[in-house]
């Protein structure tokens, strides 16, 4: 690793002009979860669009429980936190996907899709994760959004580790070497763009995602309250999740805080 590739606070805020992401950021060399410390700032109001990095995290957490696991200065670790933010938790997993996606896509010119409802996919194989964490705030709920993006892995680091799916970092994709700090600054300006559209036109939320999913149109088996359901996703929707018409009759949604997708043909 060369010492121009660890995060720097000063070079990732100088290209920033946020309404609301990145209005603050922090980088840690090592923390538990960027999740844990970013919830210790919101209890002052004025820490709204903190963003907090981290070089390498020991308890990092993804969805259900899983853990995290990204090797010391060699991904995007994040955080994001918002105070009172007036969106649901369906439609902030859905914008923030987005986000995440868009910045791949812009910073590293590679086809990201988003299998639902939290996963960037690579070429069939994850790149990213998010992890949204919410608490009641005094008008609208206050969110943290954990995000783990896989930069600088080797190949032999996804075969050497236990994994749910295939995994890839952006330097195996694109063959070259990619600048965190120049990925940290695009995601930044990402959140801010794409979580401004989800309080003003949620629509447009939903048609970007179903332009960039892996599922829309494809039979889907989903895991819902430990009990399986197949059928063809149809869309999604910005409070209830996932939709799908179901093989044996009738229209369903599935939300996301309890819905994991275990097979899609």
């Amino acid at each position: 690793m060369i010492a121009a590739d660890f995060l720097d606070v000063d070079v990732i805020e100088e290209s920033l002009c946020p309404a609301i992401v990145g209005r603050k950021v922090l980088v840690y060399k090592s923390t538990s979860s960027t999740n844990d410390v970013a919830w210790e700032y919101s209890r002052n109001a004025a820490n709204d669009g903190l963003a907090v990095f981290a070089e390498t995290q020991s308890s990092g957490r993804g969805r259900r429980g899983n853990k995290w696991l990204s090797g010391d200065s060699a991904s995007i670790l994040c955080s994001i936190l918002l105070v009172d933010f007036p969106v649901t938790a369906e439609l902030m997993t859905t914008a923030s996907a987005i986000a995440v996606a868009e910045t791949v896509i812009r910073a590293c010119s590679l086809r990201a899709r988003l299998k639902w409802p939290n996963d960037v996919m690579i070429n069939g194989k994850k790149a990213a994760g998010i992890l949204l964490e919410s608490r009641p705030g005094k008008q609208a709920n206050n969110y943290v959004i954990g995000i783990g993006l896989n930069v600088h892995q080797p190949r032999e680091f996804f075969d050497n580790t236990d994994l749910l799916m295939p995994a890839t970092s952006l330097d195996l994709e694109t063959g070259g070497f990619n600048d965190r700090n120049r990925l940290a600054a695009e995601l930044l300006r990402s959140f801010d763009s794409w979580l401004e559209i989800a309080k003003s036109s949620p629509k447009k939320i939903v048609e970007r995602w179903k332009s960039l999913s892996t599922q829309i149109g494809r039979n889907v088996t989903v895991e819902y309250n430990q009990k399986r359901f197949s059928g063809n996703c149809i869309g999604v929707d910005p409070a209830a999740g996932l939709i799908l018409q179901l093989d044996k009759g009738g229209v369903r949604m599935f939300d996301a805080a309890h819905t994991t997708i275990v097979k899609h043909l």
